[in-house]
């Protein structure tokens, strides 16, 4: 038998504020423990150094977090000019020092690059895989991997400001853009070296910044709870956004009750798609109260067949 697991069947997503210095798993485990959750998930680390959104999925939640991974993301970052190091930011060795001589044209020429659709070559510190294991272990061996190119889309590079060898931007990109990938390339562009100093994701999908919320006040929240001045469920489970957010963007299908008893057994079913196509992705609800039950795929005998379920439990049933 396996392992029994312990906790609260909670299931949502929370907008964590990471703060600087702590792995996204810490961030995670700390989440868990404060909504004593029986499961938890994230949805694509940050680096120790990066502070900002980091969606934590609780319970089934976390069965949709893949679609976050695959998402949009913003950030605000500062790159200190003339030093480069060996992870491209703060937290590495300097490798080299070089005097900041650019132009204000040389930099537009140089962040425009960078616009669009391009091909990046991850870093050496970063979390991909090679071999079962990720590239950062081989890195602090002195061991480097030949990596491919990988094709990423930035599809906003707003120039913030620059002052004292400081250069701010903001980002707005697709999955897998390392931001301190894109710094260290500009800086070898501009004939300097850059690291980045300050990174800090704002936006993950169409979540809302302001519902962000820190380790901090969720530790407060917990004191309370454990000393009887409210509950879970009024004083933290408040603050989860529904599980269905991290798919929200895919179009709905209500079924019927009925209908909805034999897709939550694997069967593919007949319902009202409207002008849905073939392979498209779909979010199932069901009944009056359209209750988040999955998602599904349009069959190509354009049927609803089910691809990740909700096990639901007996309050939500």
């Amino acid at each position: 038998m396996g392992r029994r697991r312990s906790g609260r069947d909670i299931d949502g997503v929370l907008l964590l504020d990471k703060p600087t210095d702590i792995s996204s798993n810490d961030a995670l485990q700390k989440v868990r423990r404060f909504f004593n959750a029986n499961k938890a998930g994230h949805t694509g680390a940050l680096d120790p150094l990066a502070t900002g959104m980091l969606p934590v999925c609780l319970g089934e939640a976390t069965k949709f977090s893949q679609f976050l991974l695959d998402s949009d993301k913003r950030y605000r970052v500062i790159a200190r000019l003339g030093q480069r190091t060996d992870t491209s930011d703060s937290h590495g060795e300097i490798i080299s020092e070089r005097k900041v001589n650019f132009t204000q044209s040389q930099l537009d020429d140089a962040l425009n690059y960078f616009r669009g659709d391009t091909l990046q070559v991850p870093s050496m510190y970063s979390a991909l895989k090679h071999q079962g294991r990720p590239l950062y272990e081989y890195a602090r061996k002195g061991i480097t991997v030949e990596r491919d190119a990988r094709p990423i889309t930035v599809y906003e590079l707003q120039f913030i400001g620059l002052e004292n060898d400081e250069l701010e931007l903001e980002i707005h990109c697709s999955k897998g853009t390392y931001i301190r990938t894109i710094i260290d390339d500009l800086g070898e562009m501009l004939g300097c070296g850059a690291h980045v100093i300050y990174l800090r994701r704002i936006q993950v999908a169409n979540y809302p910044y302001e519902r962000m919320i820190t380790l901090e006040q969720l530790a407060a929240l917990r004191i309370q709870v454990d000393q009887g001045e409210g509950s879970f469920e009024s004083l933290l489970d408040s603050l989860l956004l529904p599980m269905d957010t991290a798919v929200v963007h895919f179009p709905a299908v209500n079924l019927t009750e009925e209908t909805a008893a034999y897709f939550k057994q694997g069967q593919p079913v007949r319902a009202d798609i409207g002008n849905l196509a073939e392979g498209e992705m779909i979010r199932v609800t069901c009944g009056d109260a359209q209750r988040f039950i999955g998602i599904a795929l349009i069959s190509e005998d354009m049927r609803v067949a089910p691809r990740r379920l909700v096990v639901e439990n007996e309050e939500s049933a």
